[in-house]
């Protein structure tokens, strides 16, 4: 069988480039080309491995005669153009096996954070402050949090949560995946009875703006919100509303609507963004909920695993 031509879009955990290597495929690593350049030579290889830098759109694509496989190293596939790359029978590949524990522990960190004023209390001592009523805490003992989507970020999120007391439901568009650590409810219920909301779910036309200001009014409950999935699946006015008017009692955002497409930035600046970010109700990190040392390694060998089984 002729070696594999794979290249490679992104930087990632090097045991890529040296299981791939020992398996005799032929790679290059471009970390640098624009689009249109790399859209002049994709159709020269056999498979690409990529994070978030190109757009793998209808036009690339359609340009990639060749391509047999594409290979996204993380969970969320939204700069691919699934529908084309599926018609045109290219395999897709993702990892999210890889990052769900980093996600789920960044989930109960930022919420145990939030909940206890961590943050601000220590800030405080630090500047010679010594506040104790005003920094009483809020327990995730007994809290019903609600999670919407219950793949692998879902589940590892739930398995935390579960061992902290929490009562965990969760609504998922797909049927019958209740277990020992949550369980399924219509979105109905989980509005109904949800203390803290939690998104684990991927980018797509249905999901866009999910969290507005309709979804927010009816939640029954004042809640918390935590949000490691996309920043476009919440419209971040309506939840920075609900954040002065009481209803979300603090937020928890890893993303944010504003991020550039390849997650390396903001794109844009706003009032919205400066009130979150100046706000002792949020706390906001820079996309890291899946990015720990060990994620980046067990990211990169799942993709590996997945490449081998199908092609080498």
């Amino acid at each position: 069988m002729p070696s594999m031509r794979i290249l490679l879009l992104d930087k990632n955990h090097p045991l890529i480039t040296e299981q791939l290597l020992a398996k005799n495929c032929i790679l290059e690593e471009d970390f640098t080309s624009s689009y249109d350049e790399v859209c002049s030579k994709i159709e020269n290889y056999d498979g690409v491995i990529i994070r978030s830098r190109i757009p793998l759109d209808k036009n690339f694509l359609e340009k990639a005669k060749n391509l047999k496989f594409i290979a996204r190293v993380g969970a969320g596939m939204e700069n691919i153009d699934i529908p084309v790359a599926e018609k045109l029978g290219i395999q897709l590949i993702n990892s999210p096996e890889g990052n769900r524990d980093s996600v789920a522990e960044h989930v109960v960190g930022m919420l145990l954070i939030l909940m206890n004023r961590l943050f601000i209390a220590s800030q405080e001592v630090k500047n010679g402050i010594w506040l104790r009523e005003e920094n009483r805490g809020d327990e995730l003992l007994g809290k019903t949090v609600g999670l919407i989507g219950y793949g692998n970020m879902g589940k590892a999120t739930a398995k935390r949560l579960s061992g902290f007391g929490c009562k965990v439901i969760f609504y998922d568009i797909l049927p019958d995946l209740s277990d020992e650590y949550a369980t399924q409810v219509s979105l109905e219920e989980l509005k109904e009875k949800a203390e803290v909301l939690s998104l684990h779910i991927p980018l797509t036309a249905e999901t866009h703006y999910l969290v507005d200001s309709a979804f927010i009014a009816e939640m029954k409950n004042n809640f918390y919100f935590v949000n490691t999935a996309r920043g476009k699946n919440v419209e971040t006015k309506s939840l920075v509303d609900a954040i002065e008017s009481g209803k979300v009692k603090g937020a928890c955002l890893d993303v944010l609507e504003y991020e550039k497409s390849s997650f390396e930035n903001i794109e844009s600046e706003n009032e919205t963004l400066q009130y979150l970010l100046h706000s002792e109700k949020a706390i906001v990190t820079p996309h890291i909920a899946g990015w720990t040392h060990q994620s980046k390694e067990k990211l990169a060998q799942v993709i590996v695993d997945k490449i081998v089984a199908s092609f080498l």
